[in-house]
Order: C-alpha cells, then structure tokens, then sequence
C-alpha cells in the first residue's frame, strides 16, 4: 500500500482534496465530514498505521449503530453521506475493491415523527418583549435576535454581514454568500433596520473592522463576532425571557420564522 495511506492523517488530506476536487465542497462542509472520517477510521482500525483494505461491512454497521446513540435522524443522515463520500474515495484510489458504501445502513427519519423544533406564537412574543438595550451589548444583542427572527437567517450569516452589505436606501440587505454557495438580496425588515441603526449609533465600539457585529470585551473589543457567539447572543436571551427551548442556539429562530411562514401558506 502506497505509504501516504498508511497513516489517519494522510488518508484524511487525500481525502478532502478528492472531494474538493470532484464535488467542489465548501471548507467548513468537509471539516464536519473529516470528524466523521477520523471517527469511523480510529474506531474500525485503531492507531496508525491504517490498512483501509481491513475495513470491512461489519465495522460500518456497528459505527452507525454506535452514532445513533450520539445524533438525530437528520444528524446521521450527514454521517451516512460522509461515510459514503469515503468509501467512493477509496475504491477510487484502489485502496479498496468493496463497495462498502452500499453496507451503510439507512436510518429512518419521519418529517412528522418529532415535534416542530420551534417556538411558538406566545414564546417568541415572550423572548422579543424581553429583550434590554441596557448593559455593554444589550442594543447589539437585541439587533441580533430581531435579524434573525425577521429575516431567518443562519448564525453565520449574521456573525459576517458587513456594513456594506446593507442598503439603507433602497432597504435590502444582501448575502455575499448562503449555503447554497450564492448570494441573496432581502428586504430589511423596518423592526430590523431600526435595531441595526440604534447598534451602530449608541454602542458599536470604534474599530476598522467592517463587520456590522463585533465583540465588546476588552481584550477582544471590535473583533467580529463567530457563529457560535451569535448563538450564545440566542440562548442568554432564551434565559431571560425564561423560555423553554425545543432546541438551542440561533437556528430556533431560523425554524420558527420558517414553521409560522408555511403555517400561514
């Protein structure tokens, strides 16, 4: 076996770059299907060196097994379709002849089968009334929520909207880039569009970065805000309001826009 597949590390690079090259994946889509590689391959094979010709159907049933105890339906739908991608990999490169990825059992996931991962009528009215512009990122943090329950957008989205990207005149917002990989323009919201405008005039921090939402702290002040803060923006403001959250983090708002909007369709 050609020494560069012989050890987790190798094996995951080649990986990535055949995916990068066939499928054209985005960056942070292949660092979540590489934890997904690096489990499967430990799990089945143990420390380097790694023989890919070892794996065999039983190690992909028993790790898919093992993943139900650890995700949702919809989660092991993204480990079956990493596994999968993998395997494609390694018969590719004559690593190995069995099609494994026909051994990767399906989990079954029904639309109706769970309660809608929103809040409802009465808990977001509670969430959006309890929101203060008092405290260091009270204006900031009440932006952000607001955004996101009136435009629906992902966490990312917010933590890398730049000033510029907001048309004040004709009232739009535009994404560079979604998930989808292109751009959108939106309306902005009158709601929206105020709480932006309060941020930027009474408690943005003076910097050079020009992303809209920027950290407040001293040691970090003016640095841009991550997908993962823009969450904890979400669940601190959860906690107040004193809300019992179906799900955490700044997708709830993103599910509830899109559940209310086909409830009314």
């Amino acid at each position: 076996m050609v020494e560069q597949w012989s050890t987790l590390d190798g094996l995951v690079e080649g990986y990535k770059e055949h995916q990068r090259r066939t499928r054209g994946l985005r960056e942070q889509t292949l660092c979540g299907y590489e934890r997904l590689v690096r489990l499967f391959v430990r799990a089945s094979l143990g420390e380097d060196p790694v023989d890919p010709r070892r794996i065999g159907c039983s190690h992909v049933v028993e790790f898919v097994a093992a993943m139900q105890a650890r995700f949702s339906p919809r989660s092991l739908k993204t480990v079956r379709t990493a596994l999968r991608s993998f395997f494609r990999f390694l018969r590719v490169e004559g690593l190995c002849d069995e099609r494994l990825e026909a051994a990767v059992p399906r989990v079954a996931f029904w639309r109706l089968a769970m309660l809608p991962r929103c809040l409802s009528g009465e808990q977001l009215a509670r969430l959006l009334s309890s929101l203060e512009v008092s405290g260091r990122c009270g204006r900031r943090d009440r932006a952000i929520v607001v955004c996101l329950a009136s435009l629906g957008l992902r966490p990312g989205e917010i933590a890398k909207l730049r000033l510029e990207d907001i048309d004040w005149r004709a009232g739009t917002l535009c994404l560079r880039e979604r998930k989808t990989r292109r751009g959108a323009v939106l309306p902005l919201p009158r709601e929206a569009g105020r709480t932006i405008v309060a941020y930027l005039r009474e408690e943005r921090p003076a910097t050079d970065d020009r992303h809209v939402f920027v950290q407040h702290s001293d040691a970090r002040r003016g640095r841009p805000l991550s997908s993962n803060a823009v969450s904890g923006v979400v669940v601190r403001a959860l906690r107040r309001a004193q809300v019992e959250p179906p799900l955490a983090g700044g997708y709830l708002l993103r599910h509830t826009l899109g559940w209310s909007t086909r409830g009314r369709a």
